[in-house]
């Protein structure tokens, strides 16, 4: 061939092309492959239209490699230098051919070529080329076999179970899904959509059920596919069609998929974005699709036709088997076996049922389709292996789990049928020959028959028949009553409240049908049979006494005398003759006598207005239950027993049950006879003929003799049950009534309170003890000793005054033990509602009972102080006088101050009170005086206590129980043992190398606290007694100057400024104390001074020779004492009054030396200071003291000539540390402390600008403050914490500064505020920025500086629009930028008010609000969301009601979406509300009524839109069930804008809303009418 030959080829396909470009050109080469050519296939040298003219037909070619095909293909996909007509579309059918040949068999491709054409799919259709392309207007489509293809091999991979390579198919799907001009190839055939549907459902159920982790790809796809079929299955002309693709295709993989999205287990492994939104969204639906598939208004006639048994089956045959539609039949059958593998079948129908009958119901529950509504549920209830247990002769095979998985899905189903109120009782017997009546008749017998108390559901579902109609558990009744309440074993929490629901539900009945005799004839009847456990549960639990006491309350008094007649006539008869030797009988006579003791004391009480017969009846009961049961009950119990005999449980029991009706019969006898006086008691005539029982523990029972009493009192001292703890409450009522008299028996009260303590004594001592219900007929062995403190505890007020002090002793013992235990017995009982001794004590502890009693609560701090000696080892062998040992010893009357007022004396030997002080001072206050003096000593001698790390620990638990008790309530003697207590803890305690310093720091801190917070109380001067101040803080210095060497590797942490902190607040108190107490006060504060200035860290060392190696960690500790002792002494100079001049100058004079000594301090620090360490927190409020010194100290005329300022001794040091602080700043955004002391710093530094070093301005300052704002550590927490402190910097310096330095700071915030730092990712540089403009809105600006802020507030809110809008494109950015910004518009527009003179850069403001997300978000940002667009539209309306009227509509439509936001978070969402989210919606809905109010009250202009506004509310309300608590708030908003609508408006809104709409708005106007209207109508008529 020639050389010209390829040239006019390739001129001749240039030719023939024209300028049209109508197809691909014939391939042609160019110039012959040269050197630095790329590839043959990519000539360089050659005019573009010839080198690129054959790509089609080398695509085509079968001699072009694939490789090179697929290259080819991708650079003319990409390049604008390919001029190939149509060149998309072409390019897209020959990947899309290619790839339908290979699948189809006509051409075979490698497995590789196959994905990577896949993979060239999949980029084509993504890619940004063919998004513009379809953009401009241009169409570009698939072909439909490349979507069977698609659902071949989706296919494919879910038969096979393997979902490793179907990335890209997933990925192309989801793009041709979401491409309009693509998606038509499902879009048009929905049957291709139906497939992909199905298969992608059915690869997700493997997804879910297989344990590797979930991730979104696949359930991007499928929520857009679901997305795409429900806009097709909506618009489809025949439901019928629908109905068959949804049943044949869909239904069995969607509740598949339904259920193991719902019980899915997911991990962190799995996708965030899948667990928290694609599952919900899917779920919704799941359930969209199966309400318009399956239940759609067409299809009601069909339902209708197979239902209803009364049609007559003639027209059915009219009809002909070819077109009736049998879709019950067809769900039915589609939940058959085939639905899941066979371990998921029974679990998926349970939870399907519900949902097809709930979707049932949505779509065809009127008032006439309630019996098709009704025969559909015992379609559904006929899938549920449940309704096998109906049928004759079937035993019960269902295990545990399948038991509670039926009867939830059962729960489910009555539930519904509740709520639409299925079931009309007269109507289905009356037209219905009792259809339903019947069903729901199997079911109960059913439920009854296999009994399951221990699944909740069980007793919920028994419940809702009974709310169904109570003739259906009628027949039953005794069953019921056996099954679920008397026998049922219903101890777990979750079966417990459900089974007191149900027996409520019961009461409430039986007591409106005035039935409850009837109801416990049943109850009788049932404890009288054979018990099927030996030890039945108590029939009255707390909660069922409740709903019983509410019932009684609402029985007339002779039902209630009726029950009770019963009862005692069947113990008479039945229980008591039998009772002796039988077990059994024993149990039975337990029950009865616990129903008669919940009905004796939760029936009504008798008085004056009772009717007589009723109270002669009462009486004849009281004295049948006296001489019929209680006497022969202590007859059989006093009778001698061997001792073998005595522990028999039959004997317990009986003992129980008698004492139990005893200590009942005393108390309601009494309660009769006070509160009526028509009452006469039993025990009357005994009075009369027989005197008062001598000996205090007997009884008021007539008949019973003293010896028969102490027989029965013995037999019942060995039993740690019931009976014992009723002999307690029955001596504490004889203690009642003995103080009811006249003249109380004072030896007879010691006796009684003192046998209640010794009762429960041994049982307590044993320290074994569970927690009890308060149940007094079930008390244990072991919850006896809860039982019995929980009498003690609750009747110490009582029994106090006539207990001994051993016995106080005591009780303060016990009680310290079990607060001991407490925090880990919390933990353990923390859910559980019942009593616990733990509880029982810290109760007590936290009420006001325990300072009120003095004796205890010295007792108990003596106890407390024993318990803190103990813990502590002795220091030597020679130390036996050590502090703690001495203020807890026994001999010593440390309650003598208590009990002096009490004594009887001869006045004429009580010496004077001057006299006391003056010559001898008690035994307890030598002792004080000498510990204080060994304390004192033995830190001078550095003899400290070692302590281990458990010992530690022990003392820490001790110090939080003083910290419980009320500190300020201690008399002065306990207030100075306390107060020596901790002051020994915290001076002579040490720990070993090996302890935790951190628990060190801790029990040092705690100690501190205490003692700062006894400084506060009124006997805090009381210590002064016996100790000097200054050798307290003498002592606590020394000490912690000594520890302080432990905590050099910790004195950089949070707990050691915490510590600091504590000493620092304690120093001061102390100090105040000083001052404050006006004695020897320059003694004090000169000793203290003196040990202060004699500490020299410049040397190295201090005076002391004990203190060697000095450490930085001493260091901040000797500038905290020095700096805190400046600060009072300086506060008290300033408010000593001029004729006391010379006491500050003498104070003066004092603080020289101290002041020498910060400095040196300070300095010393400094030059020790690590480079790349933060300043130890001491020295910033140090140096910020020295500095405020300095300024305020008179200069000669320093204002008037700066430079004399310049000239005193510390400017130098101010200077460093000023510069020190700017280094520090950026870094510290975690430092919260750090922080504020720092700004505290720079406020005051900041005030005189000439302090500024070398050529820094005040611009230094705001840079760093806008680094440290950047701060990677920076939060919005951290901002708001330390905005107070920024704000002050920011005063001082913007008012010092030139207009030319404001310039430059103004400059610096707009740079931060260009939106290209979103785009660059700078979020923090956003939020610093906004920050400041926030803080620069709060200083207040004049002249120039001010000028300039407002010149430049259009640029700032236009800005400000700017990044809204581009930062709410991302979640993450929403409470980093967005939040501020609002916060930000907000304030700007307030302080614009008269400035902002422009309406545009105010109505820049609507678009902000306009762009802020309010749906998806987190709580916390969803509140500050909410507040921040709440604040802005406030701001607008307060201050800018100009504009506002010009733009009412995005006003409207901005408040509009504060209400439906607030409506779709308040709506009503059962169980799984959080109580802190309520919180915030609460406010939120308080909100939106405000504004509501303050449009309706201030705004006379938005009257026109008040009909608007109120069809905006109603339309909404529509659509949501919303919580009372919001649904309040709105309501009462929205009555304010029904107060602007005129009789006009309300007649647009009921003839123009649409039906739905329409029926609230008038439940609405109604309701407004009724309450709001009215009631200001009433307040209008009085109101002047």
């Amino acid at each position: 061939m020639g050389a010209g030959s390829p040239q006019r080829a390739a001129s001749r396909a240039r030719r023939s092309a024209g300028a049209a470009r109508r197809g691909p050109r014939p391939a042609g080469r160019a110039r012959p492959y040269r050197r630095g050519s790329a590839s043959p296939l990519f000539p360089r040298a050659a005019p573009m239209a010839a080198i690129y003219s054959g790509i089609y037909l080398k695509l085509k070619s079968s001699r072009t490699s694939w490789e090179d095909k697929l290259k080819l293909a991708r650079f003319a996909w990409v390049s604008h230098q390919c001029v190939l007509p149509n060149k998309e579309q072409v390019l897209l059918d020959w990947v899309s051919r290619t790839l339908v040949s290979n699948y189809n068999k006509k051409c075979e491709l490698e497995d590789e070529v196959v994905e990577k054409l896949w993979a060239y799919l999949d980029n084509a259709i993504h890619s940004k080329r063919l998004q513009d392309l379809l953009k401009s207007g241009k169409t570009v489509g698939l072909s439909f076999p490349i979507a069977q293809v698609i659902n071949k091999r989706l296919l494919e991979a879910c038969s096979e179970k393997t979902q490793q390579n179907i990335s890209t198919l997933l990925s192309c799907s989801s793009g041709i899904l979401s491409t309009p001009s693509l998606s038509i190839i499902y879009t048009a055939k929905c049957e291709l959509l139906v497939d992909l549907l199905s298969t992608l459902s059915k690869l997700a159920c493997q997804q879910l059920a297989s344990d590797d982790a979930v991730s979104s790809q696949l359930f991007s796809v499928l929520q857009l596919t679901f997305a795409q079929y429900l806009l097709i299955q909506r618009q489809h002309p025949n439901p019928k069609l629908v109905f068959g693709q949804v049943t044949s295709r869909l239904l069995q993989p969607c509740l598949l998929l339904r259920h193991l999205l719902t019980v899915r287990s997911w991990t962190q492994a799995d996708d965030n974005h899948v667990r928290q939104h694609l599952s919900r969204e899917i779920g919704s639906q799941i359930e969209a699709l199966l309400q318009v598939g399956l239940f759609q208004l067409e299809l009601f006639s069909s339902y209708k036709e197979e239902l209803l048994p009364e049609q007559d089956p003639q027209e059915k045959k009219k009809v002909g088997w070819k077109t009736l539609l049998l879709p019950a039949n067809t769900v039915q059958g589609k939940l058959g076996s085939d639905l899941c593998e066979p371990a998921l079948h029974g679990v998926v129908v349970a939870g399907s049922v519900s949902l097809l009958y709930k979707l049932f119901l949505d779509s065809y529950c009127k008032a006439e389709n309630h019996l098709v509504c009704f025969h559909m549920l015992s379609r559904l209830f006929g899938c549920l292996r449940l309704s096998d247990l109906q049928e004759a002769g079937r035993s019960d095979v269902l295990s545990p789990v399948d038991w509670s998985t039926e009867l939830l899905a059962l729960e489910q189903l009555l539930t519904l049928v509740l709520s639409n109120d299925i079931y009309n009782v007269a109507s289905d017997r009356i037209r219905h020959k009792q259809v339903q009546f019947q069903f729901y008749r199997k079911l109960a017998q059913v439920l009854l028959t296999h009994s399951q108390a221990s699944i909740p559901a069980w007793f919920r579902c028994l419940k809702l028949l009974l709310s169904l109609n109570h003739l259906i558990v009628e027949p039953d009744l005794d069953d019921l009553v056996s099954s679920a309440w008397i026998d049922a074993e219903a101890s777990e929490p979750c079966t417990k409240k459900p089974q007191e629901t149900l027996i409520s539900t019961i009461f409430q009945t039986y007591s409106k049908l005035r039935q409850f005799p009837r109801l416990f004839e049943k109850v009788l009847t049932v404890i009288c049979q054979p018990a099927v456990d030996e030890l039945r549960p108590s029939v009255f639990s707390a909660g069922l006494t409740v709903k019983l006491r509410e019932c009684l309350l609402e029985l007339p008094p002779n039902q209630i005398l009726d029950i009770l007649c019963l009862f005692v006539e069947k113990c008479q008869t039945l229980i008591i003759p039998a009772v002796e030797g039988s077990i059994d009988m024993a149990l039975k006579l337990m029950s009865l006598c616990s129903v008669l003791h919940a009905f004796l004391f939760n029936m009504r009480s008798l008085d004056d207005v009772t009717p007589y017969p009723v109270v002669l009846r009462t009486q004849r009961l009281m004295a049948n239950i006296q001489k019929g049961i209680t006497q022969p009950l202590i007859e059989l119990l006093q009778a001698p027993r061997r001792k073998k005999e005595k522990s028999e449980l039959w004997l317990r029991k009986a003992s129980d049950a008698a004492l139990l009706l005893v200590y009942t019969w005393v108390e309601v006898d009494t309660l009769f006879g006070v509160s009526c006086s028509k009452y006469v008691s039993p025990t009357a005539e005994v009075a009369v003929t027989e005197p008062s029982a001598r000996h205090w523990g007997i009884s008021a029972l007539p008949g019973v003799k003293e010896k028969c009493w102490r027989r029965v009192t013995e037999l019942v001292s060995g039993f740690a049950s019931t009976s014992k703890y009723c002999l307690e409450l029955l001596t504490l009522q004889k203690m009642k009534a003995m103080l009811m008299q006249a003249e109380a028996d004072l030896q007879a009260l010691q006796h009684a309170a003192a046998f209640i303590l010794e009762s429960g004594r041994s049982a307590m001592n044993r320290g074994e003890s569970e927690p009890w219900d308060g149940d007094i007929s079930v008390i244990t062995e072991l919850s006896y000793p809860t039982a019995h403190w929980h009498l003690v505890m609750s009747n110490l007020t009582i029994m106090l005054p006539y207990i001994s002090l051993k016995d106080v002793e005591y009780i303060a013992k016990v009680l310290l033990e079990t607060l001991m235990l407490a925090e880990a017995e919390e933990a353990a009982t923390a859910q559980e509602p019942s009593i616990s001794i733990g509880k029982i004590s810290l109760g007590f502890i936290h009420s006001s009972l325990l300072p009120e009693m003095k004796v205890l609560h010295c007792a108990f701090l003596t106890h407390l102080i024993h318990q803190f000696a103990v813990v502590l080892p002795t220091a030597t062998k020679d130390s036996v006088d050590l502090p703690l040992q001495q203020l807890s010893v026994a001999n010593i009357p440390w309650h003598e101050e208590i009990l002096a007022p009490c004594k009887t004396v001869d006045p004429l030997e009580v010496p004077s009170e001057n006299k006391l002080l003056k010559d001898e001072l008690s035994l307890s206050w030598k002792t004080l005086e000498k510990v204080a003096q060994c304390i004192v000593l033995l830190a001078k001698n550095g003899c400290p206590v070692i302590l281990k790390e458990r010992q530690l620990q022990r003392c820490l638990g001790l110090l939080k129980i003083v910290s419980l008790l009320k500190l300020d309530s201690f008399l002065p003697s306990d207030c100075t043992r306390c107060f020596l207590v901790l002051l020994s803890l915290v001076v002579n305690t040490r720990v070993g190398v090996s302890c935790s310093k951190l628990l060190l720091l801790e029990v040092l801190r705690t100690c501190l606290h205490l003692l700062r917070c006894l400084q506060a109380g009124r006997n805090a001067n009381s210590v002064f007694k016996v100790l000097h101040a200054s050798d307290t803080l003498e002592a606590v210095m020394t000490s912690q100057l000594t520890a302080s060497k432990f905590f050099t590797d910790v004195f950089t942490g949070p707990v050691w400024a915490q510590y600091v902190q504590e000493v620092q607040e304690f120093l001061g108190n102390f100090l105040q104390m000083i001052i404050e107490r006006r004695q020897s006060v320059k003694l004090n504060l000169e000793k203290f001074m003196s040990f202060l200035v004699s500490c020299r860290p410049d040397t190295g060392a201090a005076k002391s020779k004990d203190w060697k190696n000095w450490n930085p960690a001493a260091e901040q500790l000797l500038l905290t004492a020095v700096t805190t002792l400046c600060h009072v002494v300086t506060l008290h100079l300033q408010q000593l009054p001029e004729k006391r001049l010379h006491s500050a100058d003498v104070f003066s004079s004092l603080l020289e030396p101290v002041v020498l000594q910060m400095v040196r301090t300070v300095e010393h620090g400094l030059q020790n200071n690590t480079p790349n360490q933060f300043l130890p927190l001491a020295f910033i409020p140090s140096v910020t003291t020295l500095l405020r010194a300095d300024l305020s100290h008179p200069v000669k005329d320093w204002q008037k000539k700066p430079s004399a300022l310049l000239e005193r001794p510390h400017i130098k040091l101010y200077q460093e540390f000023y510069s020190q602080i700017l280094r520090e700043l950026p870094c510290a955004g975690s430092n919260l402390q750090f922080l504020q002391l720092a700004l505290q710093f720079l406020t005051v530094f900041c005030s005189v600008p000439e302090l500024y070093p070398g050529k820094e301005t005040a611009v230094t300052v705001v840079f760093a403050i806008k680094k440290l704002l950047s701060g990677p550590a920076i939060t919005i927490q951290v901002i708001q914490s330390v905005e107070m402190e920024l704000t002050e910097v920011l005063i001082k310096v913007l008012g010092n500064c030139s207009a030319e330095e404001f310039y430059a700071i103004m400059r610096l915030v707009l740079q931060g505020l260009e939106v290209r730092n979103v785009w660059q990712q700078k979020a923090k540089e956003v939020l610093s920025a906004v920050t400041l403009t926030k803080l620069l809105l709060s200083c207040p600006l004049t002249g120039d500086k001010e000028k300039a802020f407002w010149f430049a507030s259009p640029q700032i809110i236009t800005a400000l629009a700017l990044l809204t809008k581009e930062a709410c494109q991302d979640q993450s950015l929403i409470p980093i930028i967005v939040i501020p910004i609002l916060e930000t518009v907000a304030a700007l527009l307030r302080q614009g008010e008269g400035v902002l003179v422009n309406p545009h850069h105010v109505s820049l403001a609507f678009s902000i609000l306009l762009a802020v997300p309010l749906d998806h978000l987190k709580t916390e940002e969803y509140r500050g969301v909410f507040l921040g667009v709440h604040e802005v539209l406030f701001s607008i309306v307060q201050c800018h009601p100009k504009v506002l009227l010009k733009a009412a509509p995005s006003f409207l439509c901005s408040f509009h979406r504060l209400v439906v936001s607030v409506m779709h978070e308040g709506r009503q969402k059962g169980d799984k509300g959080n109580m802190d989210e309520f919180e915030v919606i609460l406010k939120c809905a308080h909100l939106v009524e405000r504004m509501y109010t303050h449009i309706a009250a201030e705004m006379e202009n938005f009257t026109v839109f008040s009909a608007f506004m109120v069809a905006q509310y109603v339309t909404e309300l529509q659509k949501v069930t919303l919580h009372p608590a919001v649904k309040a708030h709105l309501t009462e908003g929205i009555y304010h804008i029904l107060d602007l609508c005129i009789e006009r408006d309300i007649k647009f809104l009921n003839t123009s809303l649409p039906a739905g709409v329409r029926e609230v708005f008038k439940d609405l106007y109604n309701d407004y009418n009724h309450y709001h209207k009215a009631k200001k109508q009433g307040e209008e008529k009085y109101t002047a």
